[in-house]
């Protein structure tokens, strides 16, 4: 499948009816959901839309970045039905880039254990120097 990957930003809905072809929404806890999609896609540092030939959403990369140092990639996702054709590391690579080059940046994100084989299949590895704090009210669904 050939693609193409752009900054671009998404609407909230864009974004949520994108997220129920992947399995990337479950990563999104039930409160507050929409209204804080919105402001996800709103404020972003780098939002990433992968597009087949026929302009269809193929695949979805956002990052926080300071262009310097750091860099977290919040959401990765591809169509389900599109997975395996390089359109992940595709996006990956690119908003690496943007950010400011593996040469100039360290990227972290928080995997699902099921993608863990992937980021593994691109290089990353599990690091032990990150510390969370998390006191969020947190209800899992899927994004239907």
């Amino acid at each position: 499948m050939k693609f193409t990957i752009n900054e671009e930003r998404l609407t909230a809905s864009e974004y949520i009816e994108f997220l129920k072809k992947t399995d990337l929404g479950s990563q999104y806890p039930k409160e507050r959901f929409r209204e804080r999609i919105e402001t996800l896609v709103n404020t972003v540092s780098i939002s990433l839309v992968a597009r087949n030939e026929s302009k269809d959403i193929v695949g979805v990369c956002f990052g926080i970045t300071d262009f310097a140092y750091w860099l977290f990639m919040t959401d990765l996702g591809v169509v389900r039905e599109c997975t395996g054709q390089g359109i992940g590391k595709a996006l990956v690579k690119k908003l690496h880039q943007i950010a400011g080059g593996e040469k100039n940046i360290i990227m972290y994100t928080c995997v699902n254990e099921n993608a863990i084989p992937f980021y593994e299949k691109i290089g990353m590895t599990k690091p032990d120097d990150v510390m969370v704090y998390n006191h969020i009210e947190w209800t899992d669904f899927k994004v239907e």
